[in-house]
């Protein structure tokens, strides 16, 4: 199980944007990439084609490592390690600082 999904809240702790924060918008668990809103912003040349939405120099995100990144806590609001408690039959993430319920 993956510690960071979809959506998430995430702040990138390693490399040229390291203090951008923003949100998960896909993860790839076979490489451990995700993509975050925002962060390590690249230039993509795209030739004009019949159906191609935008041609010229487009600014784009590109993958991150998982290791650079860390979960913001909702209620710290600050960089935090995840942990897991089972309560019940379900799984929940958690905040190793302040014991929140992530999910």
């Amino acid at each position: 199980m993956n510690k960071i999904k979809r959506n998430d809240n995430v702040m990138v702790i390693a490399g040229k944007d390291k203090g951008v924060t923003g949100k998960v918008r896909s993860v790839d668990t076979k490489d451990d990439k995700i993509l975050v809103e925002g962060a390590n912003m690249i230039k993509k040349h795209a030739r004009p084609r019949k159906n191609a939405k935008q041609a010229g120099i487009i600014d784009r995100e590109n993958a991150i490592a998982v290791s650079n990144v860390m979960i913001v806590c909702p209620k710290c609001k600050k960089p935090v390690r995840i942990g897991f408690k089972v309560q019940g039959d379900k799984k929940n993430r958690i905040c190793k600082s302040c014991g929140e319920v992530i999910d």
